[in-house]
């Protein structure tokens, strides 16, 4: 076994849009004093042994997120789609141009819109102080080296909006989808580690999962464990909602740090 076999994704945010608590609302989840049940929005932190850091999203809470971290640059942010809840922190990234560029990888929609949204870092005469953004396109399936992590991007659907999922040896991340389309299961074949979106347990929504069908998702790939993230507080308190999850599926919470082989078993390092 390789020594720099191991990657750790740190789950920095696992709520949904509006996070939780919810604002104006009394519910017994958001009055819960237990941490777990207080949610930022969806962020990843994927650290590989060698040092190689990626940023999965950038969401308004990416302050917040961050300040405890070293700070340390990333070699690459990763965007799976253009809502604001996945990019809304990319100017708050700003101290890190000391360290160079800032790296952001999405599709061509997404590169658009991050253009058409912060102008100001973007053109020839810059205001000062404005963070350095390099953006790259890429697209389902074709592999995206960044430092020692090989990472394949997945195409899946949030309602009827394609966004990107990725994969990274035997882990994927995949969030705010809908449903995939058959010819996408392949590029998840062999994925163990598995962290994917499911809104609630009950009452149907137009562009995300329930609990029931990221379950019947997670067992279609084949992964051995699932944890449920971009949760709202119709979810319920943790220690409940938790009992109720099927089998092989856990539902995961702020700070949750995974640590995992990254290589296919027939991968050499």
């Amino acid at each position: 076994m390789c020594s720099n076999n191991n990657i750790t994704v740190t789950l920095l945010g696992t709520g949904t849009s509006g996070g939780v608590p919810s604002l104006g609302c009394q519910c017994e989840v958001c009055r819960s004093k237990d941490p777990r049940d207080h949610r930022l929005r969806c962020v990843a932190l994927v650290e590989s042994a060698v040092g190689t850091r990626v940023l999965i999203d950038c969401g308004p809470d990416i302050r917040q997120q961050l300040m405890p971290l070293p700070f340390k640059p990333f070699d690459a942010i990763l965007m799976t789609h253009i809502h604001y809840d996945h990019v809304g922190g990319i100017d708050d990234l700003r101290p890190f141009s000391v360290f160079g560029p800032i790296n952001l990888y999405g599709d061509e929609k997404t590169c658009d819109h991050v253009r058409q949204i912060m102008p100001y870092c973007f053109g020839e005469h810059l205001y000062p102080g404005v963070p350095r953004l390099e953006l790259h396109t890429i697209r389902p399936h074709e592999p995206l080296r960044i430092g020692d992590l090989e990472i394949i991007p997945i195409e899946v659907m949030h309602g009827k909006m394609p966004i990107l999922g990725f994969r990274i040896g035997k882990f994927a991340y995949i969030t705010d989808m809908k449903t995939i389309g058959d010819a996408e299961l392949p590029y998840l074949d062999g994925v163990e580690t598995l962290v994917v979106n499911a809104l609630r347990f009950e009452k149907e929504h137009h562009s995300h999962q329930l609990v029931a069908d990221a379950a019947e998702f997670a067992h279609k790939i084949g992964a051995k464990q699932t944890y449920i993230t971009h949760v709202c507080h119709h979810i319920g308190l943790y220690d409940e909602a938790e009992k109720r999850m099927p089998e092989g599926l856990s539902l995961a919470y702020d700070g949750l740090k995974l640590n995992m082989e990254r290589y296919m078993p027939n991968k050499s390092c």
